[in-house]
C-alpha cells in the first residue's frame, strides 16, 4: 500500500492504492484500464476481460472490493462491465502524482477467485494556473544592475503533463525580461531580469503582468499583476548559507515543535540589509503544517503531522532585503513514523458454511490486512489459534489466505468461532483480532446403521392382517435429510411370490406389517432383508436380516385318508364269519397338518352297532375284531370312529365305517341295496322318465301318422301292380340294428339289440366290469361303471347274456335300480321274440319298446 501526501489550495485529500495479484485455484493476470478523469456517471470504462463468461460472473456473484471509502467504478455483472460510480478527480485523488491510478480487484466466489484491476486516469484540462496572490509587490532599487534577478511568485496548476503549467509570459515592457527555470521536481517558476536600468524619477513604479500558461487543449491561463516601486539604491542581494535544507519531525509531534532554521545574509547595512524570510507557496499542506519565523528563519509546526498521510515535506523559502533583492533555498523535511496505527483486517470473502468433505488447504477465507505504519511498525503477522485445524498463509500483499488444515468431521465437530490475531512489529506493538463463525455442513458419510445384524421375531399363525410383527431402528450419524432413514424391503421370493405378498415394512417407523394372515402348515419360518436408506445424495443404506418364526396353532382337524367317504356310495369292509379273534378288519388312516402336539392323533370308537365286536387301536386306528364272529351277528355293521388330536382345545373328526359280515355277496347284496339313497335316486329317475315318456309319446303319434301314410301309399301301388300283372317281388328290409339308451342309463349303461332274419345268429353280451377291490352299491357310480349289452336275436334259443363280472374282493357294490332295469329288459325281449314283419310294424314294435 502506497500513501502520498500534497499541499494545494488548502485542501485536503487522501490517495490509497492497492497494488496485489491474487491467486486462488487459477492463474489470474492484471487488467489495465485508461479513463480520463470527471467522466460522468455510468460512463462505460471497459469489458471484465477476466477471461469468464458472464454467467460465471453472476454465479460466482462477482463484485467489487476497495476497502476504499470512495469507489469509483461500478461492475454490471449481468452485462460484464465497468462503469463510473462517481466522479474521479485526478487532482484529488493523485494530486501531483503521475502517472495518477487506482486499484481495486474483482471477487469471485464458489471457488474463490481474486483479480486485480487498476484504472488509469487521465489527466484533462480542467485548472487553469494559478497564482497565490492577486499581485505581486516588488520594490527594485534604481541602482539595481542589468542582469539582476528578481524571483516571481510561482503559479500552481493541478494538471500534470502537457495540461499543467507550461510557460510564463511577461507582459512587454522595457526593462525586464523573464527567464524560466525547473527545480529538481520539475516546478517552473519564473525569474526578471534587468535589462535596462530603473530611473526611479522617470517611472517610479512599473506595472507588469505575468500570464502562467498550460498546454492543454484548449490552452488555460491564469494572470498575476507584478507591481514594481523603484526604490534606491540596493546593491547587494541576500544569499542563504546553503541552497538545501533537510530535517526531520516525527509524526503527532505537539504544535510548536521546532524543525530547523534557515539562514540569509545581505551585504547590504541598514534597512537594505535587513532579510524577511517567508515560503513560496509551491505545494498545498505546507503552510498549513510549518511557519517560519519572517525575522530569525525559525520553522516550527503549527499543524498535525501524519507519517500516513505526508511521509515528507519540499517547502521553498525566500530571503528577501528591504531592498527587493531576494535568494531562494529549498528545505526537504522527512516525516518519522511512529507505531500509532493498530493493523486494520478486512474480510474480503468468506463462507460461513462449508461442507465437511472438503480437502484440506481449502480456502476458507480470504482477509486484507492493512497497516498505514512503516517498515517495522507495518509488518504485521497473522496466525489462528493453534488448538483450532487452520492456519493462515499469505498470498499477495497484504492478502491472506484462511486455509483448513485438516479433514472436518461434522459429526465431531459441527461449528468453530475462529479468532484471527493479527499482530504488528511496533514497539509496542499493536494488535487486533478478526472474529468467524464457521458452520460445517453435513455430506452424507455415513450410512445407516442397525444395533444387531439379525432380528428375529415370533408371530402366531392366523394372526389378523396388518398386525404389527416387529420394529427396527437404525442410527445414522449425519444431519437433516441425510440422516432421514427410510427403510425398505429387498426383493425376495417365497415360495413363488414376492415378499412384499407376505409383509411390509413402514417406510418411516420401520415397524414390520404382516399383510395376510399366516397359515403354519404353509410356511414355518419367514426371512427376508429390510434395507435402512437415508435421505442423502447419493443415498447410503445398509441391511438387516429379519427372521420371522411362525408359531403352529391347532386350527387344523384331522383329516381321514382311508377308509375314503363317497357322497352316495356305501363302503363295506368284508369280514368273515369264521373270522377269528384279534381278526383285522380295516385301519382308519389320518392325519393332522398341524405340528408337534397339536398332530398326535388318538382314535376312539364312538359308535358301533356291536360294541362287544369291534374295537380301535388308540394310537395306529386299526379296527380289530375283539371276539369270535357268530352267525348270530347283524350282517351289516356300522362303525363311528372318532379322530383327535391333542391341541389345546383340541380337534377331531369322524369316520363311518360299514362292515359287511358275510361269507358271500348275495348276502351282502341282499342288505345293502336298500340304500338311503335309493329315494333320492328314484324321484330323479322318475323325472327323467316322465320326460321320455313325453317325448316318446309325441314320437309314436309323429310316427304312426308316418306309418299309416306309408302303408296307405304301398297299398296303392300293391293295387297299380295287381292291375298291371306284373310279378310281385316280396319286399325283405335289410338286416336292422339300433343301438339306444335308455333313461334309466343315460352316460354309460347302454345295451344293443341287434334284430336279424337268421335268429341263429342273435345272441346277447353284457359288459364285464373292471376288476376292483369293493363294489360301489351308488346308481350314478354305477352309471359310469357297468355296462351291458343285449342282442336279441328272432331265434331266442339263440341268444345268450353274459354280466360284467366285479372284483373278487371283500366289498361288494351294488346298484339298487339294476333288478328292475333288467326286468324291464327281459319284458322288452318278448317284444322282440316275434316273427319277421314288415317295417312298419318293427318301426311300431321298437317306439312300443322305447314306450
Amino acid at each position: 500500500v502506497s500513501f502520498h501526501m500534497w499541499k494545494s489550495n488548502n485542501k485536503s485529500t487522501k490517495f490509497l492504492l492497492n497494488s496485489c495479484l491474487f491467486l486462488i485455484e487459477a492463474t489470474v493476470s492484471q487488467i489495465r484500464y485508461s479513463v480520463p478523469e470527471e467522466m460522468r456517471k455510468n460512463s462505460f470504462v471497459g469489458n471484465v476481460d477476466l477471461g469468464l463468461d458472464l454467467r460465471r460472473l453472476r454465479s460466482g456473484r462477482a463484485r467489487i472490493v476497495s476497502g476504499e471509502s470512495h469507489q469509483y467504478t461500478e461492475l454490471k455483472a449481468d452485462k460484464g462491465i465497468l462503469v463510473v460510480n462517481e466522479r474521479i478527480d485526478r487532482e484529488e485523488l493523485c494530486g501531483e502524482v503521475t502517472p495518477c491510478s487506482f486499484s481495486f480487484e474483482i471477487i469471485l466466489e464458489n471457488p474463490i477467485e481474486l483479480h486485480r484491476v487498476t484504472v488509469e486516469i487521465l489527466d484533462v484540462n480542467d485548472h487553469e494556473p494559478a497564482f497565490k496572490n492577486k499581485m505581486i509587490d516588488l520594490e527594485i532599487s534604481e541602482s539595481a544592475t542589468i542582469g539582476s534577478h528578481f524571483d516571481l511568485e510561482s503559479a500552481y496548476d493541478p494538471d500534470s503533463g502537457s495540461n499543467g503549467l507550461q510557460n510564463y509570459i511577461l507582459s512587454p515592457n522595457d526593462h525586464f525580461v523573464l527567464k524560466q527555470t525547473s527545480n529538481a521536481d520539475g516546478i517552473k517558476f519564473a525569474v526578471m531580469i534587468l535589462q535596462k536600468p530603473l530611473d526611479r524619477e522617470l517611472n517610479p513604479r512599473v506595472s507588469l503582468k505575468l500570464i502562467a500558461v498550460d498546454g492543454g487543449t484548449p490552452q488555460r491561463s491564469g494572470t498575476v499583476n507584478i507591481e514594481i516601486s523603484v526604490l534606491d539604491v540596493n546593491d547587494n542581494a541576500p544569499v542563504f548559507n546553503q541552497s538545501l535544507y533537510k530535517a526531520t519531525v516525527v509524526e503527532n509531534s505537539p504544535i510548536g515543535t521546532y524543525i530547523t532554521t534557515v539562514n540569509a545574509s545581505d551585504a547590504d547595512s541598514g534597512s537594505h540589509g535587513a532579510v524577511a524570510y517567508s515560503f513560496s507557496n509551491v505545494k498545498g499542506k505546507s503552510t498549513e503544517t510549518f511557519e517560519i519565523d519572517s525575522l530569525t528563519g525559525r520553522i516550527t509546526v503549527i499543524g498535525n503531522i501524519d507519517y500516513e498521510k505526508d511521509k515528507k515535506y519540499e517547502i521553498r523559502v525566500i530571503a528577501k532585503d528591504k531592498g527587493g533583492l531576494s535568494d531562494a533555498s529549498k528545505i526537504i523535511i522527512e516525516v518519522i513514523d511512529i507505531n500509532d496505527n493498530p493493523p486494520i483486517t478486512n474480510i474480503m470473502s468468506f463462507s460461513s458454511l462449508i461442507s465437511e468433505d472438503v480437502p484440506p488447504g481449502t480456502t476458507v477465507a480470504v482477509f486484507n490486512v492493512k497497516d498505514a505504519d512503516s517498515e517495522r511498525n507495518g509488518q504485521i503477522t497473522c496466525s489462528v489459534d493453534s488448538s483450532l485445524p487452520f492456519k493462515v498463509q499469505s498470498s499477495l500483499t497484504d492478502y491472506y489466505n484462511l486455509l483448513s488444515d485438516v479433514p472436518f468431521d461434522r459429526e465431531t465437530i459441527p461449528e468453530y468461532n475462529i479468532s484471527i490475531t493479527v499482530i504488528d512489529s511496533g514497539s509496542p506493538p499493536l494488535s487486533t483480532k478478526a472474529y468467524l463463525q464457521l458452520k460445517i455442513s453435513d455430506v452424507n458419510d455415513n450410512a445407516p446403521v442397525f444395533k444387531s445384524q439379525e432380528y428375529s421375531a415370533f408371530i402366531v399363525e392366523n394372526n389378523k392382517p396388518g398386525v404389527s410383527i416387529f420394529s427396527i431402528s437404525a442410527h445414522d450419524s449425519d444431519w437433516k435429510q441425510n440422516a432421514r432413514i427410510s427403510y425398505f424391503l429387498e426383493d425376495k421370493d417365497v415360495s413363488g411370490s414376492a415378499i412384499s405378498t407376505y409383509v411390509s415394512v413402514n417406510a418411516n417407523s420401520g415397524v414390520i406389517h404382516a399383510v395376510h394372515s399366516f397359515d403354519y402348515e404353509q410356511i414355518k419360518q419367514l426371512s427376508f432383508i429390510v434395507k435402512a436408506q437415508d435421505g442423502g445424495t447419493p443415498p447410503l443404506s445398509s441391511n438387516v436380516t429379519i427372521k420371522i418364526l411362525i408359531q403352529d396353532q391347532n386350527d387344523n382337524p384331522p383329516q381321514v385318508l382311508y377308509p375314503v367317504q363317497t357322497g352316495g356310495s356305501v363302503v363295506a369292509e368284508m369280514v368273515p364269519r369264521s373270522a377269528d379273534v384279534g381278526y383285522l378288519v380295516t385301519k382308519v388312516v389320518a392325519v393332522d397338518v398341524d405340528s408337534g402336539q397339536n398332530a398326535w392323533l388318538s382314535y376312539k370308537l364312538q359308535k358301533a352297532t356291536d360294541r362287544a365286536l369291534f374295537e380301535v387301536g388308540l394310537q395306529n386306528g386299526e379296527i380289530r375284531t375283539i371276539r369270535q364272529v357268530t352267525d348270530k351277528d347283524a350282517v351289516k355293521q356300522r362303525l363311528t370312529v372318532i379322530v383327535e388330536d391333542n391341541g389345546q382345545p383340541s380337534r377331531s373328526a369322524t369316520v363311518i365305517v360299514n362292515v359287511a359280515v358275510a361269507d358271500s355277496f348275495p348276502e351282502v347284496l341282499s342288505e345293502f341295496t336298500d340304500s338311503p339313497h335309493d329315494k333320492e335316486y328314484n324321484d330323479t329317475l322318475t323325472f327323467y322318465l316322465v320326460l321320455a315318456l313325453a317325448v316318446v309319446s309325441f314320437l309314436f303319434i309323429t310316427c304312426l301318422v308316418v306309418i299309416i301314410s306309408v302303408k296307405i301309399y304301398r297299398w296303392r301301388q300293391s293295387r297299380i301292380l295287381f292291375h298291371s300283372k306284373l310279378p310281385v317281388i316280396p319286399y325283405y328290409p335289410p338286416r336292422y340294428s339300433d343301438t339306444l339308451g335308455t333313461g334309466t342309463l343315460q352316460h354309460v349303461y347302454n345295451y344293443e339289440v341287434c334284430r336279424k332274419t337268421d335268429s341263429r345268429k342273435s345272441g346277447c353280451k353284457f359288459g364285464t366290469a373292471a376288476s376292483q377291490n369293493m363294489l360301489i352299491m351308488d346308481p350314478r357310480t354305477l352309471q359310469h361303471v357297468y355296462n351291458y349289452e343285449v342282442c336279441r336275436t328272432t331265434d331266442s334259443r339263440k341268444s345268450d347274456g353274459k354280466f360284467g363280472t366285479a372284483g373278487s374282493q371283500n366289498v361288494l357294490i351294488m346298484d339298487s335300480s339294476s333288478r328292475g332295469t333288467m326286468q324291464r329288459i327281459q319284458s322288452d325281449k318278448n317284444i322282440l321274440d316275434q316273427p319277421d314283419s314288415p317295417v312298419e310294424v318293427r318301426l311300431l314294435f321298437y317306439l312300443l319298446f322305447c314306450l
